[in-house]
C-alpha cells in the first residue's frame, strides 16, 4: 500500500491555476456523441480513469475513438448504433456515472451485456437506475440491484412517465439517455440536481422541455431525432477546483485565481455555503459557453470563519465538495451543522462517515448520525499528532481531503492509496506541489 507523508503545513502562496475539464460533462460528452451520426471533437477532456473507461467501453460497442495530447475525437454511430460481439463485458471501474449512464444507452442492446465495476462500486446501488429503466422494456439481471449486471435490450423500447426523488443527477441523466431511442414522449419529474445533460441536450437542439418548479424539474423528451455533432472544449471542474479553493482560504496570507471554471448554477453550492462561512470569493470574466456558465475564481484566506447551520436545499450543489466543507467548519468559531446527507453514504465510500472519521483523527468533536453531523469548531486547532488515513476504499475525494487537511492544519500525516486520485484528477498531487506543499 503506497502511503504519502505529508510533515509540514505549506506556505503562503500566490498562484494562477488551470485545471483539467470538467469529469461529469467529460463522460456525458463522450456517451452524448458517440449517438450522433457524426464525428465530435472535445478540447481539455479529462484524461483520467473514469473517463478513458468511458472510452474503452465505447470502443467495445464499436464505437471509433481517437486520442492525442490535445484533443478527442468520437466518430458516433447514430441511435441504437452500437455493434459488439456476444457475451460482451464492459467495465465501468471507478465510475458510478459511466455505469449508471451507460445502462440509460444499452436499453435498446440487441444482444446480453454484462457490466461490473471495480470492488467499491460494486457496493454501490444500481436499484435506483434498474427500476425505472425496466419501465423502458429492458431485463436485467443483478446482484441484489449491485453490480455485475446483465442488460438486455429491447427492440422497441417504450416512453416512460417517472417520478424521480432522490435528486440523483445520473439516475436522472440515464433516463433521458434511454429517452432518445423511444418513439414518443419521456416524462420525469426529477428532484432537483446538476443539469448538465439538459444543457447539453438543448445545445445540441435535441427536443427537450424543462419546466423548473419550486422542489422539482419536470423535463419531457421527444425521442427518434438525430442527434449533431457536438465539439466542445470542456471548462475545468468546480469538484477538482475545490480542493485548492478550501487550500487558500484556510492558508495564511494566500492567494489563487483558478482559470475558466464551470460554476453552473447546479454546481456552486459550496461557493453559496462558503459565502455563509465568511469567505468572499471573487468570480470574473463571466461568459456562457454552450449553455454553461464559466468565469476565472479568485480565492483569498479568510481569517474569521463563521459556523452554520447549512440549509439543505443546497446540498445536491454542493453533494461531491462536503468533505472539504467540513474542514472549514473544523477552523469555524462555533458549532455547524449539516443534515439529510444520507446520500454521501452512497458514494465511493460512506463519506458521511469519513468525514466524522477524519474530523475524529484531527481532535474535532463532533456528533455523526445516519443523515446529520454536528461540527464543533476550533479556529486555533494546530495538530502536533501523528495521523493514518487508511482503508477507505480507494475513494478519491477522501485521499485528496486528507492531503489538504494535512496542509492545512499540521501534524504527521500517512494517507493511503495515493492511486486513488487517477479516478478523477490524475495531476492532483502535481498542482498541489505547484502551489509550494511539501510531499513525499
Amino acid at each position: 500500500m503506497h502511503f504519502v507523508k505529508i510533515k509540514t503545513k505549506i506556505q503562503k502562496f500566490n498562484k494562477v491555476l488551470s485545471i483539467e475539464g470538467d469529469k461529469s460533462l467529460s463522460i456525458r460528452w463522450a456517451l452524448i456523441a458517440s449517438q450522433s451520426e457524426y464525428k465530435s471533437k472535445s478540447e481539455n477532456l479529462l484524461l483520467s480513469e473514469d473517463v478513458i473507461n468511458t472510452l474503452k467501453c465505447l470502443k467495445k460497442l464499436g464505437v471509433k475513438v481517437k486520442i492525442s495530447k490535445n484533443f478527442c475525437e468520437i466518430n458516433g454511430v447514430g441511435l441504437n448504433g452500437f455493434k459488439y460481439k456476444k457475451n460482451l463485458i464492459l467495465n465501468a471501474g471507478n465510475s458510478g456515472t459511466l455505469g449508471r449512464l451507460i445502462m440509460g444507452l444499452l436499453t435498446h442492446s440487441k444482444r446480453a451485456i454484462k457490466l461490473k465495476g471495480d470492488k467499491s462500486l460494486s457496493k454501490r446501488d444500481f436499484q435506483r437506475i434498474i427500476k425505472p429503466l425496466k419501465k423502458f422494456g429492458a431485463d436485467f439481471k443483478s446482484n441484489l440491484g449491485k453490480l455485475p449486471i446483465i442488460i438486455k435490450g429491447t427492440n422497441n423500447p417504450n416512453p416512460i412517465v417517472y417520478n424521480e426523488t432522490k435528486g440523483s443527477a445520473q439516475v436522472k441523466s440515464s433516463l433521458m439517455l434511454a429517452a432518445l431511442n423511444t418513439s414518443g414522449e419521456t416524462i420525469i419529474k426529477a428532484k432537483k440536481s446538476r443539469d448538465h445533460s439538459e444543457l447539453l441536450f438543448k445545445y445540441l437542439k435535441l427536443p427537450i422541455k424543462v419546466k423548473k418548479i419550486k422542489d422539482y424539474d419536470l423535463i419531457k423528451i421527444k425521442g427518434k431525432k438525430k442527434i449533431p455533432a457536438l465539439n466542445y472544449k470542456l471548462p475545468s471542474d468546480i469538484s477538482s477546483c475545490a480542493f485548492f479553493i478550501v487550500l487558500t482560504i484556510l492558508s495564511k496570507n494566500s492567494k489563487l485565481k483558478i482559470r475558466n471554471v464551470n460554476i453552473n448554477p447546479s454546481r456552486v453550492g459550496i461557493l453559496h455555503i462558503l459565502n455563509m462561512m465568511g469567505v468572499k470569493i471573487q468570480k470574473v470574466n463571466i461568459k456562457e459557453y454552450k449553455g454553461e456558465k464559466i468565469a476565472d475564481l479568485v480565492i483569498k484566506s479568510t481569517k474569521n470563519i463563521k459556523a452554520i447551520n447549512c440549509p439543505s436545499r443546497l446540498n445536491s450543489s454542493a453533494i461531491d465538495e462536503f468533505l472539504l466543507i467540513f474542514l472549514v467548519a473544523a477552523k469555524a468559531k462555533g458549532v455547524s451543522y449539516f443534515k439529510d446527507l444520507s446520500e454521501l453514504n452512497e458514494k465511493e465510500s460512506p463519506r458521511l462517515k469519513w468525514g466524522s472519521k477524519i474530523l475524529n483523527k484531527m481532535g474535532i468533536k463532533n456528533i455523526l448520525s445516519d443523515k446529520s453531523i454536528k461540527i464543533y469548531g476550533n479556529p486555533n486547532l494546530k495538530i502536533k499528532k501523528k495521523i493514518v488515513i487508511k482503508d477507505f476504499l480507494k475513494d478519491h475525494r477522501v485521499f485528496m481531503t486528507a492531503t489538504v487537511a494535512a496542509l492545512i492544519f499540521g501534524g504527521d500525516w500517512s494517507i493511503a492509496n495515493k492511486d486513488a486520485i487517477n479516478t478523477s484528477f490524475p495531476s492532483f498531487l502535481k498542482k498541489i506541489k505547484y502551489l509550494g506543499a511539501k510531499i513525499r
